[in-house]
């Protein structure tokens, strides 16, 4: 494996810069532990560090696990849903492209507003004040997404209405202009449904403990290997913690959120290539 895939990331990524200076404190408090351990011979207090050590090793373990593999789940689950979104905003366009009714004009129509979908939602997602022609949009438009999938079937009926769609048309384009707001709704969902406080609060405390005791459990076997095996330890529990903290809110611009950006692009070069200006 390239060094630069290792060690590297540590001094670029400032989610694990962040946690490689959290290692460093505790490496610096094991010392202290080791050097009082060593000055007076013999375990302060005569605390059981090893059995608390023990007991805590396999709590923590499950919550990490559960911790990790529910953060990650709503980072894939948000993939997915802007995955159906690429293949959804292709399929309307293949299939709109496709009906010899249709003109250039209302093709131009649909081609801006799906380029125009992607970029609404994920400004709505970020909180940002809109896309970047959300100025044509009627004052007080607040849900820009919810417009934008609005105007698009107005294209839809306005094209029923003058006869260069049938009904067999429309209930074909239908069934992929449903899936805009339902994947709107998915997102919404995972960016406003959070992970329980408490959970997250009570994970920190036992990752905390198990730290801190850490150095007291091995420091009489171990002695001054103790301190870059703290380190090493803290490194690998904070950071498990810390990048579960940020991939559970996928929507944002840390970077192990989803690349959004990257995204709209893609929908943008697709829909444009299916729906060219005649």
């Amino acid at each position: 494996m390239p060094i630069k895939d290792t060690l590297q990331p540590i001094l670029t990524s400032r989610t694990l810069s962040r946690v490689a200076g959290y290692a460093c404190l505790i490496m610096v408090y094991a010392a202290g532990v080791i050097w009082m351990e060593h000055a007076l011979n013999k375990r302060l207090g005569g605390l059981p560090a090893e059995k608390m050590h023990a007991a805590m090793t396999l709590v923590l373990g499950w919550l990490l696990v559960f911790r990790t593999n529910t953060a990650y789940s709503r980072w894939w689950e948000a993939r997915s849903l802007w995955g159906t979104l690429v293949n959804t905003s292709r399929n309307l366009a293949a299939k709109f492209a496709a009906i010899p009714g249709c003109t250039a004009a209302d093709r131009v129509a649909l081609r801006d507003l799906l380029c125009d979908f992607a970029p609404a939602l994920r400004d709505h997602l970020r909180n940002q004040g809109g896309s970047e022609t959300a100025g044509e949009l009627p004052p007080g438009t607040g849900h820009i997404p919810l417009h934008r999938a609005s105007q698009i079937y107005q294209l839809l009926w306005t094209c029923k209405r003058q006869g260069r769609l049938d009904g067999d048309d429309l209930r074909v384009l239908d069934a992929d202009a449903v899936r805009l707001l339902d994947v709107c709704g998915g997102c919404e969902r995972i960016r406003n449904t959070r992970i329980a406080y408490s959970y997250r609060v009570f994970a920190r405390q036992c990752v905390f403990l198990f730290l801190i005791t850490f150095p007291w459990g091995i420091g009489m076997q171990f002695h001054w290997w103790t301190v870059p095996l703290s380190g090493i330890v803290a490194y690998f529990m904070l950071g498990l913690e810390t990048v579960a903290e940020h991939v559970e809110e996928p929507f944002g611009y840390d970077d192990d959120d989803l690349d959004l950006d990257g995204l709209c692009d893609v929908i943008a070069r697709s829909v444009r290539s299916l729906l060219q200006e005649e």
